[in-house]
Order: structure tokens, then C-alpha cells, then sequence
């Protein structure tokens, strides 16, 4: 089993009934769930003009290679009822894998570690919660460091 890392997000309707099913629909779809953070509220980040968010990371084991997981993922979103606006926009649920395992891979259309944790504190923040001491693979520093350096 590989240890995932997975940024849950939510700004539109019942925020944290739309975290807590995304939970709960991930433990269905078989990522045994360690750890979870507990909930924070925070300003949306790139588009300012939306509703502030709820967000939560969880660590799970998963069987499941990144492509899978990241399918698995779009499937969860639409399931719950994310549709596609615009990017940074409010949306229902957001599911990204932070991390998985140590590996970095950079695809165009799965970058891990996520291209954008160590700029945000809504990441870093609850992820500090859980995994302080996880390193980044890139930066070679902990989610404890990357956190501090933010602020």
C-alpha cells in the first residue's frame, strides 16, 4: 500500500457536509483513511471574489497507482456534483493529491507533489496538523518548514 496525501476543499453549499461525504465516499472507494485534519476555514486563494472555503487533508493507503487515484478523485468530484467552471473557482468539493509516497512526477496532467502546496497555508496548514515532519520531495524540506517560511 502507498501513503497519499489529499486536499479536500469546499465554498459552496453545506461545506463541511460536502467534506464529510467526500470522506466517506473515498473510504467506500477503498483509501483506508490514517489521519485527517480537522477543518479550517480560509479566504478562497487566486480568484478572491467567491465564498470562503472549508478544507481538510487526510492521509490514506491506497492500492492504487497516481493516475488511478487522480481518476478516482474527477470521479468522486462529479459524484458529489462539481462542475467545471472556471480555474480557482468556487466549487462544491476539490479533491488533489498532495503527496504520494515520496514520488514526484510531473505530467501535464498529474503533477505531484501539487505544483502549488508549499504557497498555501489552507494546504500546508491542516497538512501540518497530520504530517509535520513529511518531507517534500523537491524542496527537501518538511510540511513544518514550508508552513513557516509562508507566514
Amino acid at each position: 500500500m502507498c501513503v497519499a496525501y489529499i486536499g479536500i476543499g469546499s465554498n459552496l453549499g453545506n461545506r463541511e457536509k460536502n467534506i464529510l461525504r467526500a470522506v466517506a465516499v473515498l473510504s467506500e472507494a477503498g483509501i483506508v483513511i490514517k489521519e485527517r485534519s480537522s477543518l479550517h476555514e480560509t479566504e478562497p486563494w487566486g480568484i478572491k471574489d467567491q465564498p470562503k472555503f472549508l478544507n481538510m487533508v487526510l492521509e490514506g493507503e491506497t492500492d492504487k497507482e497516481p493516475a488511478q487515484l487522480l481518476e478516482m478523485l474527477k470521479k468522486i468530484e462529479r459524484a458529489i456534483g462539481r462542475e467545471d467552471t472556471y480555474r480557482w473557482g468556487p466549487r462544491i468539493i476539490d479533491l488533489d493529491i498532495l503527496f504520494y509516497d515520496d514520488l514526484v512526477i510531473n505530467e501535464p496532467s498529474l503533477q505531484i507533489p501539487h505544483p502549488h502546496l508549499h504557497e498555501r497555508a489552507f494546504v500546508l496548514k491542516p497538512l501540518s496538523e497530520i504530517a509535520p515532519e513529511k518531507i517534500h520531495p523537491v524542496f527537501k524540506k518538511s510540511v513544518r518548514e514550508l508552513l513557516s517560511e509562508l507566514r
